[in-house]
């Protein structure tokens, strides 16, 4: 094992000086991600006061990805293919502010073509699943790997909180950032001097493979602006310590659920993951998204929550192996999305 690890570490060296001899071609694949326990504690208005002395998540990453292509142009041009195409002379014209301010701290300024594309349909409106910090991560990952400088996990996400949050001034927290770079399931603490802690979460596998096997995901068909709840929940921290402290013990408590096979108890916990977080603000919950998930619950349904600021987006749900049937005979009119937790963080896939 300690062998074929070492392998991969001399043939991605060998890569990286091949691009930064020729200036290849480079394509990076980022997960999205799904957030268990602990989401809002990762803001930093929370977690710089806590008496607890940190904020606290456990997430997992998805076999679900965001693609980010880069190459070299034969004029000094920039283009930039998402939903739209555009074309530039100069970084600063870049209308797409996340591959714009991605570019200016890569240090790549002109001659490249940049291509974005996910296995999920991802427009300017949210789905919970840290899209945009998986463009983010995906897109520094690709033009650091272009010039042959290649990131640790770390770096990729202190520098997409510099993106998102220190540029652009979205009203987010820094778990997402970590989650997609990292990758596996993990548990995230975050200290009020800036540090973020990262440890994986051992169990047995055939208990996380249980866990997977009991987990079902439907899209609620609806997508909103994460900006906005975000903004209403975070003017809300103040106010609501006492349930973010409740939240940060939570996390602790669904790995050891998780680590002694007591899997339905973590099913539970969801549903008081979801109260909690509806408290955080009247925008997370509405009449539809209450009514999908009650009628989960009423066909089996233990627990589950909306993935991500809430409003819309996925909705996942623990429902034991003998009631899936009968939640997915409840949501039919909902659809159903296929996943499996995904171990890798960010990582270049091609170099031509």
């Amino acid at each position: 094992m300690i062998c074929c690890v070492r392998l991969r570490i001399c043939l991605r060296k060998k890569l990286y000086e091949a691009i930064r001899k020729e200036g290849l071609m480079v394509v990076s694949k980022t997960p999205l991600r799904a957030s268990f326990f602990g989401g809002g504690t990762d803001f930093k208005d929370y977690f710089t006061h806590t008496k607890k002395g940190y904020g606290n998540v456990v997430s997992t990453a998805l076999n679900m990805y965001v693609y980010i292509m880069v190459t070299k142009r034969f004029d000094d041009q920039i283009r930039v293919c998402y939903r739209i195409q555009e074309m530039v002379d100069h970084v600063d014209k870049i209308q797409h502010n996340i591959i714009r301010e991605a570019m200016k701290i890569a240090g790549i300024e002109k001659g490249v073509d940049i291509v974005y594309s996910a296995d999920i349909p991802i427009s300017t409106s949210g789905v919970g699943l840290a899209s945009s910090s998986a463009m983010a991560v995906g897109v520094l990952n690709a033009l650091f790997a272009y010039k042959g400088i290649q990131l640790s996990p770390r770096q990729l996400a202190e520098y997409a909180c510099e993106i998102e949050i220190g540029r652009l001034h979205s009203p987010i927290g820094i778990q997402d950032q970590f989650a997609v770079a990292f990758g596996g399931l993990k548990r995230y603490r975050f200290y009020p001097n800036g540090q973020v802690g990262v440890q994986s979460v051992i169990c047995n596998p055939v208990l996380l493979a249980l866990l997977k096997k009991r987990l079902m995901l439907f899209f609620t068909g609806m997508t909103r602006l994460a900006s906005d709840i975000l903004k209403d929940q975070k003017q809300n921290i103040a106010d609501r310590m006492p349930v973010l402290d409740q939240m940060t013990d939570m996390v602790d408590e669904s790995i050891l659920a998780l680590q002694e096979g007591s899997l339905d108890d973590w099913g539970y916990m969801l549903d008081r993951a979801w109260e909690l977080k509806r408290a955080m603000s009247d925008k997370i919950n509405n009449p539809c998204i209450e009514e999908m998930y009650q009628k989960g619950k009423s066909a089996g349904a233990l627990g589950g929550k909306i993935l991500g600021a809430g409003g819309g987006g996925f909705l996942l749900l623990y429902v034991p192996e003998e009631k899936q049937e009968k939640v997915q005979e409840a949501l039919q009119d909902y659809r159903q999305i296929e996943f499996d937790f995904e171990q890798e963080g960010s990582r270049i896939i091609f170099m031509e």
